[in-house]
């Protein structure tokens, strides 16, 4: 296990970032070495685990939050995820989240959900855009995640940089979730060059996936 820390350079607080190397680890050592870890931390700082697949990242989601933790997760590669979690006080004894509670089957379920604005309702946009940004939270939440979240006509916007929603999506991405936005979309709106999450698709990959999933839910 490559373990390290690095410190801040704050003047006045400096914060301890660990980072935990579990590439190539079955589950559920990744977890494993994560607790260790957090309970050796013995100091507000960052936990940072690098893993390879999204069953992992799924795993070291639902550790943190039995921890009471904030957590980030972020795809970094094909093959590289790094999930974050923020440590506010030292975890030290106290009981964590067993690891084999939390080495669990893929949390994906069969669920799409479509978006297609950039708000959520009518009446006001700016209201609207409050309501999508905690939708795309809450979904990201679920104890059963959605297969895919597709984007298409002004639901582009939220892929791109400067959408408030990029942090959740790519949590959700990092998890296995697929994120796709319509190509033609973001011609049309002239933000192909500033997608930041996911991949592109087209209209065929949306009405295919919208008519053999399970169940679709549309904001």
């Amino acid at each position: 296990m490559k373990h390290t820390a690095a410190e801040g350079r704050g003047e006045e607080n400096k914060m301890k970032t660990v980072i935990v190397d579990a590439v190539g680890e079955p589950c559920p050592i990744p977890v494993v070495k994560a607790t260790k870890a957090l309970r050796e931390l013995g100091e507000p700082g960052t936990l940072e685990v690098r893993v390879d697949n999204e069953i992992a990242v799924q795993n070291l989601t639902r550790m943190a939050a039995g921890n009471h933790l904030p957590v980030q997760a972020e795809k970094k590669g094909e093959h590289l995820f790094v999930v974050t979690m923020e440590v506010a006080e030292p975890v030290g004894d106290a009981p964590a989240e067993e690891p084999a509670l939390t080495c669990v089957p893929d949390a994906r379920g069969d669920l799409v959900v479509a978006v297609d604005s950039e708000t959520m309702g009518r009446g006001s946009d700016e209201l609207g855009k409050l309501l999508m940004k905690s939708f795309l939270f809450a979904v990201s939440q679920l104890p059963r995640l959605p297969r895919t979240v597709l984007f298409y006509n002004g639901g582009a916007k939220l892929t791109v940089e400067g959408s408030e929603s990029l942090e959740d999506l790519r949590n959700m991405e990092a998890q296995g979730v697929e994120i796709l936005t319509c190509g033609t979309c973001l011609n049309f709106y002239g933000l192909a060059e500033k997608l930041a999450v996911g991949g592109v698709t087209n209209m065929y990959a949306i009405v295919e996936a919208l008519a053999n999933d399970g169940k679709v839910i549309k904001p």
